[in-house]
């Protein structure tokens, strides 16, 4: 028998990555919160690989950190290897990357929001949701509760009609052997939600007394270490090795003799899988001519034997899985503890949202993560995040919260799937980014913290201690200008060796920083009036001088581009009406629904012509 439970000013559905973010977000901004997922002893799980960050990933978590999110301080607390990546290109692509303890990881996250005010977390499969003629949303249970609330976010990853694929057997389930959502998606069927069917993979797990890591190749984290969260003041600790291993012939000639009883070649599988993480059997039918694959043996965790296989992700049977792993050095008496699946679910076309990640046709419904047709957990966290900003803006009756691309990776994030759309599971790159020298992850507390207080997720003491560095970077930056370094031989040989011209006068710091050869732990020497400060003070002054040029070029970009931005599109203009718009552009105008000139100009299929000829309607019209 049904029963009203509870009103809430927001209900997230999913406890993933996305709906954590959501849920705190939200009850942190003074929303009363209610956080639904099927078990919650998987809150903040990690179904595939235990790590946080990578490339592009690193910086998105360091935004999310920046304007107040949560996942750069768990990772922190539990991470178990750190790394740079990139560290011999430019800045803009350095990524932060750590392996994490996987069962840590999401008891901290369990933690965070049993502790957090006004927030409720229930162990709950929600089965129905409607939108009532009071105008509240209404979320169905299980076990009959009836819940309100006046939004609502939609985090629900994998679970959404979830089906396991392993060779011949398939059968309805979510990630790690959980109870998928299956009533929700025909709920949401029902609203008339554009739902369509993707994919993706994990690899096994296996025993670490069975790998034999004498053959293969140690991956050690770094002797110094950066946090994700700016609020970490002591880096995290390196506890434990990763490996690298290589698949050769032999692995090769198993998945040959065996592809027909992959259900992704057999056809049993419909949804679109990841482009940029293909399971391996598909690497071997893609790339004939490639020798070997490479294939990383990561560890789950410090108290656990299980090691994560990245780079093997495979549906194909069991006993194939097995049979190929064995050819591979150092796994040659491997046992599997998990094995690998294909997962296939449901998610939302996000041209059907709108950059506040609203519905356009649903008001005060909002989707977030593999939802919204992403992959990856950094990105399903970004999304959480702003969605319970917004939804609780909303409920507060403030406007939307939306960030653009010169801002941060998340704003391109979320402009690449609401106006361009997704044909398989989006990832974030760097190359996405036209401004990946602004958006760097080192000064993602400059870009972004300032707007973290203002919508009030960054506390004043945090906004103090940005302030405070904020100034020491700008002091710093004209000292450099100032200071003037004489010549001596020790500088002379020190320039020798760099190979870069020697001096005949005194020259200014700045200008010596400015050459790609020096850097001030390599001037400090020479340099008698520095500072004590942080190493970020310094990493900010120095990357703004090298790169002075190159930053000027890309803010005229953004100011171009923010022109644009700024001419608004009347909601309801019938692109029907506006002559010389060819047909193609009418149509994805008309589907995407774009706020702004800017927005449209970015949409597949529309052409300069056509922004042209709507840019000289806008005129006509007077808007």
């Amino acid at each position: 028998m049904d029963y009203f439970a509870k009103q809430y000013d927001v209900a997230v559905i999913g406890a993933g990555h996305a709906g954590i973010e959501a849920g705190l977000a939200a009850a942190r901004l003074g929303c009363t919160v209610g956080v639904f997922t099927i078990n919650l002893d998987w809150i903040g799980n990690m179904p595939c690989n235990p790590s946080i960050g990578g490339t592009s990933k690193g910086h998105l978590v360091r935004e999310i950190d920046a304007l107040g999110g949560e996942m750069g301080k768990a990772a922190d607390k539990t991470e178990i290897q750190s790394r740079m990546l990139n560290r011999g290109k430019g800045p803009a692509v350095h990524s932060l990357r750590a392996q994490i303890d996987r069962r840590e990881y999401a008891k901290y996250m369990k933690h965070a929001l049993e502790r957090q005010e006004c927030l409720d977390v229930r162990q709950a499969e929600v089965i129905d949701l409607y939108r009532a003629d009071d105008g509240l949303w209404t979320l169905k249970t299980r076990l009959e509760a009836v819940y309100s609330a006046k939004c609502v976010v939609l985090a629900t990853g994998t679970f959404l009609g979830g089906r396991i694929y392993i060779g011949d057997v398939s059968y309805e389930s979510g990630p790690d052997g959980m109870f998928p959502a299956t009533a929700l998606s025909a709920a949401l069927k029902r609203l008339h939600i554009p739902l369509r069917r993707f994919k993706t993979g994990t690899p096994a797990r296996v025993n670490r007394r069975s790998v034999d890591f004498s053959v293969m190749e140690v991956q050690k984290g770094d002797e110094a270490t950066v946090p994700f969260s700016f609020d970490t003041e002591t880096p995290p600790e390196n506890k434990a090795d990763c490996y690298i291993t290589y698949t050769n012939d032999a692995t090769k000639q198993v998945i040959l003799e065996n592809i027909d009883s992959s259900p992704l070649y057999g056809g049993k599988i419909h949804g679109v899988g990841p482009r940029y993480c293909p399971s391996f059997e598909d690497k071997v039918m893609r790339f004939p001519d490639k020798e070997r694959h490479q294939l990383f043996v990561e560890p789950c965790g410090l108290d656990t034997e299980e090691m994560y296989l990245q780079g093997m992700s495979s549906s194909l049977p069991e006993a194939v899985q097995l049979q190929f792993l064995r050819t591979i050095p150092g796994l040659e008496h491997v046992e599997i503890m998990r094995t690998a699946y294909a997962i296939e679910y449901d998610c939302v076309d996000p041209l059907a949202l709108s950059p506040s990640l609203e519905f356009l046709d649903l008001e005060g419904l909002f989707g977030a993560g593999q939802f919204n047709g992403s992959s990856g957990y950094e990105e399903a966290a970004a999304q959480g995040l702003i969605a319970g900003i917004n939804a609780a803006r909303k409920v507060q009756g403030k406007d939307p919260f939306v960030l653009d691309r010169a801002t941060s990776y998340i704003g391109t994030l979320i402009d690449d799937l609401v106006t361009k759309g997704c044909a398989d599971p989006y990832r974030m790159m760097t190359s996405r980014s036209e401004y990946r020298l602004l958006l760097r992850q080192d000064n993602a507390d400059l870009r972004l913290t300032p707007m973290g207080h203002e919508i009030g997720l960054v506390s004043d003491e945090k906004y103090d201690r940005f302030l405070k560095k904020s100034a020491q970077i700008d002091a710093e930056r004209c000292r450099a200008e100032e200071t003037t370094i004489p010549p001596s031989d020790e500088l002379q040989a020190l320039l020798v060796s760099r190979e870069t011209s020697s001096m005949k006068t005194g020259m200014k710091l700045a200008e010596l920083l400015r050459r790609p050869q020096l850097d001030y732990d390599a001037l400090a020497p020479f340099d008698p009036t520095r500072p004590d400060l942080p190493n970020a003070v310094f990493e900010q002054v120095e990357i703004a001088l090298k790169y002075e040029g190159y930053i000027r070029r890309q803010e005229a970009q953004v100011r171009e581009m923010r022109r644009l931005e700024g001419k608004r599109i009347p909601e309801g203009i019938c692109y029907d009406s506006i002559e010389g718009l060819r047909l193609e552009a009418r149509e994805k105008l008309g589907k995407a629904r774009p706020q702004n000139v800017g927005q449209a100009s970015r949409i597949s299929g529309v052409s300069p012509a056509d922004i042209s000829v709507l840019l000289i309607y806008l005129a006509k019209e007077g808007y």
